[in-house]
């Protein structure tokens, strides 16, 4: 199925709403094929369900070098467990016709050169991918893996730091579509007790170069974490504590009911 054209754009003017209306959104991470490609089809259809209004999905990489211990051990599980760049495409075009929500994929570059860049995007345009992030790649050298995405329909998504300068925020503003994600600290990802402090400041200087939304992650874990942050931010991104519900359960019978559980939570914030 093709890519709607648009879906990230939809979304996030539904979240901005009329003016002084703004509710923020919640983004949600999982890793493919975590714990297993069975349940990880499962866990998709769950954050939908539950209210999940962007799902990121990972791709497992044997390298994850901007992963904390948390994700990192998700991607060795679904790495065991047989995933795949190509098995998570043919999974999300499975799914895509029962999920309402966008489906953004988080990958490392590696994948998508061996691939090959454009018959990637082509086939993640086909399983119904409405945006990519690519982790290790600088948007000075951008071009060639984000030149595809874009004929394909799709939106390509770049990170932005705290020691991200002032001119590559606008170059990111200047190549990426649907949303900026910005990083609420350096570092890996995982959990915190507490979002940055700087983290104001830095969107503040996000928006002044940039009419894209923005979403916030790195270390949000409970409903009042969302909540801070969209008051900022259009949309708080949750991954690490997420991916810990799934270690924590993989082997329960109700692992799905506790993922949806814990993401009607985080969402009652919003």
């Amino acid at each position: 199925m093709k890519s709607t054209a648009g879906r990230l754009t939809e979304t996030f003017e539904r979240l901005r709403g009329a003016a002084g209306q703004r509710t923020g959104g919640l983004i949600t991470y999982v890793t493919a094929g975590d714990p297993d490609p069975a349940r990880s089809e499962s866990i998709l259809r769950t954050l939908d369900d539950a209210g999940a209004d962007v799902i990121e999905v990972g791709i497992p990489f044997s390298d994850p070098l901007a992963d904390g211990p948390v994700i990192q051990r998700a991607t060795e599980r679904a790495l065991a467990a047989g995933m795949t760049l190509r098995r998570a495409l043919q999974m999300i075009a499975r799914l895509r016709p029962s999920i309402r929500a966008p489906l953004v994929l988080f990958t490392y570059a590696n994948p998508v050169v061996r691939m090959d860049a454009r018959t990637f995007a082509r086939t993640a345009a086909d399983a119904g991918v409405d945006g990519v992030l690519i982790l290790d790649y600088p948007i000075e050298e951008a071009a060639p893996l984000r030149d595809p995405l874009i004929e394909a329909g799709i939106d390509p998504i770049f990170l932005i730091s705290p020691t991200t300068t002032d001119d590559r925020i606008r170059a990111a503003a200047q190549y990426g579509r649907g949303f900026l994600y910005v990083i609420s600290r350096l570092g890996v990802t995982g959990m915190r007790d507490a979002l940055a402090p700087e983290t104001q400041a830095l969107v503040a200087r996000v928006r002044a170069a940039s009419d894209l939304p923005v979403a916030v992650g790195f270390g949000i874990s409970r409903p009042d974490h969302v909540a801070a942050t969209c008051r900022v931010a259009d949309a708080a991104v949750v991954g690490s504590a997420l991916v810990q519900v799934i270690a924590d359960h993989g082997s329960a019978p109700d692992l799905t009911s506790r993922v949806g559980d814990y993401v009607r939570w985080l969402k009652s914030a919003l």
